[in-house]
């Protein structure tokens, strides 16, 4: 496969709405994406990801910006000169073709000779776990199984990129599970730069070597999967990229590399950094980043437990607000709801983040 890059450079989509007034649904939007990286654009509904990918696609024409594919802007570029291929929600394969006829579509629209598209669709049958399946009508197949087929399809015809517009919706959790770890499997092989677009935080941190997280058409934060879990630049970030708690904390000194805080009267020093001195911050902790100890700066009552197999969560009400603990066994037999406890902090994983 071609391994390319892709930039976008401060693309924007104004749309009008039924009154004519105009809808910035995508704002100044700046990544790249360098050759054979897989890059995610993760968000909640309407946020501006899909319109972002359909504008890399060629199906929308941005309003401003430009959108370059080996430093070379395809704005004005129509889809199929493009040199992409997508892989969508819904699997969109011919019900009147075998699963060979499907992959092999696209090569028979480019002209490629009949026995390059055997060899081909052979190849790729392989690639994505469906050898011997050529002969199969679609509707024999699994969702899981059709869904390869649908990124066969795209595959096959050697695009500089390939987009994925949210996939795995229509799976269920094992089919989609399974799914993740076969897209990463088959993308790393061949090699291909893919963008990607989900509001699953799992996708994107399952997947990702870089995600671009969007709010209201804009850029929240982009950074590897560990640095948008471990290091958000606000309470946003924190929150869509899992369950946090957050408390206010009183800032002490400032270190080099380090940060001395004070939690209802208790000290501690945590190796989160604050990005200004003038701002207001909260204390975000993870639920794996708070204990249930004989003393804390927190107190609280057990409201709720929930018994998850290799953890269970324990829901606390405090001054703060509801809490939530996560606990690894072995678990305490003592620990029950309506129990009044005291929480502490890991402060090796507490994280400022700005309110």
């Amino acid at each position: 496969m071609k391994q390319v890059s892709l930039k976008l450079i401060n693309v924007s989509k104004v749309f009008k709405d039924f009154k004519g007034n105009e809808v910035r649904a995508v704002d100044n939007v700046s990544f790249d994406v360098q050759p054979g990286e897989f890059v995610t654009l993760l968000g909640p509904s309407g946020c501006g990801k899909t319109t972002t990918l359909r504008m890399i696609a060629g199906f929308e024409k941005p309003t401003d910006g430009m959108i370059l594919i080996n430093n070379v802007n395809v704005v004005e570029i129509p889809p199929w000169k493009r040199d992409t291929a997508m892989v969508f929600q819904s699997y969109g394969l011919f019900p009147h073709m075998n699963v060979a006829e499907n992959i092999a579509y696209g090569l028979k629209m480019r002209k490629v000779p009949p026995s390059d598209i055997e060899k081909k669709v052979k190849n790729i049958l392989k690639v994505v776990g469906l050898e011997g399946y050529g002969d199969r009508p679609p509707s024999s197949l699994s969702g899981g199984q059709q869904q390869r087929v649908a990124l066969a399809r795209a595959l096959v015809v050697e695009p500089s990129v390939l987009l994925f517009d949210e996939p795995l919706s229509n799976l269920d959790v094992l089919l989609r599970e399974q799914m993740r770890i076969e897209i990463k499997r088959i993308q790393k092989e061949v090699g291909i730069t893919a963008i990607y677009v989900t509001h699953d935080r799992t996708e994107a941190l399952t997947l990702s070597d870089k995600i671009v997280l969007m709010k209201g058409g804009k850029i929240e934060q982009i950074g590897s999967p560990e640095e948008i879990y471990e290091k958000p630049v606000s309470k946003f970030a924190a929150e869509f990229m899992g369950k946090i708690n957050f408390f206010p904390v009183e800032i002490v000194e400032r270190l080099e590399d380090r940060t001395v805080i004070k939690l209802n009267g208790q000290v501690y020093t945590i190796p989160s950094l604050p990005t200004s001195k003038s701002e207001k911050y909260v204390l975000g902790c993870r639920p794996e980043g708070l204990k249930i100890a004989s003393k804390g700066p927190v107190k609280g009552v057990i409201k709720t437990i929930v018994y998850l197999g290799n953890f269970s969560e324990y829901y606390i009400d405090t001054e703060f607000g509801e809490v939530m603990v996560k606990v690894l066994p072995p678990f305490d037999t003592t620990l029950s709801e309506g129990k009044e406890v005291h929480i502490d902090i890991v402060p090796e994983i507490a994280k400022i983040i700005q309110e």
